[in-house]
């Protein structure tokens, strides 16, 4: 199929892709989170940043709407438009940074975030600060313009939204309506703007089976050992990619 990194290349991208992919599942199914962050810098070394953000987008999107419909009644409504309405006001610049950065900087860039991320939330930090309107907004705009650079922008989000003293279910609906939101604005935005990386698509319909099986595996794994034993196994991985982005 025309455009199509994946099978250009049957013998070795695919390959790897699919097993990074089948591991972000897994590691999205026992952790709950880090699918994304796991496959932004291998697939950015592998494919290019311009393919990778599209085809992770595409990819998050059918998962995050089947979980939108079970939580879409505990969502904050009034906490969640107006951040995601700023990150997607933010996503244009974030997408011309994509389209005008060294491929290579922006790799290292969202290995970067990556290991920060990592470093964070293996320490234990949280954000226990005050959270007003401004600092909500700003916190949005960051994510948005992150997402569309290196489809890494949940780190800001994650953390501001965790530290909030709201019941579990809650901050969890909030968190998977911010990105059913967004994901769909950047997938639309980066196909405007780059219509050659509609191939993107294509590869992640390829993959899109890949990841819900491992993620489907991963969810019948969870609760057999202790949660903070398979944070620490997302951490690994999440690390490993990192490393990867920035010397690969």
């Amino acid at each position: 199929m025309a455009g199509s990194l994946l099978l250009a290349d049957p013998g070795g991208i695919l390959i790897w892709a699919a097993l990074v992919t089948f591991v972000a599942g897994l590691m999205r199914g026992f952790a709950g989170f880090g699918s994304a962050m796991l496959m932004a810098p291998v697939f950015a070394v592998l494919m290019g940043p311009v393919h990778m953000v599209p085809l992770i987008a595409a990819m998050e999107f059918p998962m995050g709407a089947m979980l939108f419909v079970g939580a879409r009644r505990d969502v904050e409504w009034g906490f969640v438009v107006p951040m995601a309405l700023i990150a997607m006001v933010a996503m244009p610049l974030g997408v011309w940074a994509l389209l005008s950065v060294d491929r290579t900087i922006l790799t290292k860039v969202v290995a970067g975030i990556v290991l920060a991320f990592v470093a964070i939330l293996a320490i234990g930090w949280r954000y226990r600060g005050p959270r007003p309107m401004a600092l909500t907004l700003g916190i949005g705009a960051a994510s948005g313009a992150m997402m569309a650079t290196s489809s890494v922008g949940g780190p800001p989000i994650l953390l501001y939204m965790l530290a909030a003293a709201r019941p579990a279910a809650r901050i969890r609906a909030d968190i998977i309506a911010y990105f059913f939101l967004t994901s769909f604005v950047l997938i639309v935005l980066v196909m405007v703007a780059a219509p050659h990386a509609v191939a993107a698509i294509v590869d992640a319909a390829i993959l899109l089976p890949v990841v819900l099986l491992g993620s489907w595996i991963g969810s019948r794994l969870a609760g057999r050992a202790a949660d903070v034993h398979y944070r620490w196994i997302a951490y690994v991985f999440l690390a490993a990619a990192g490393v990867f982005g920035l010397v690969g």
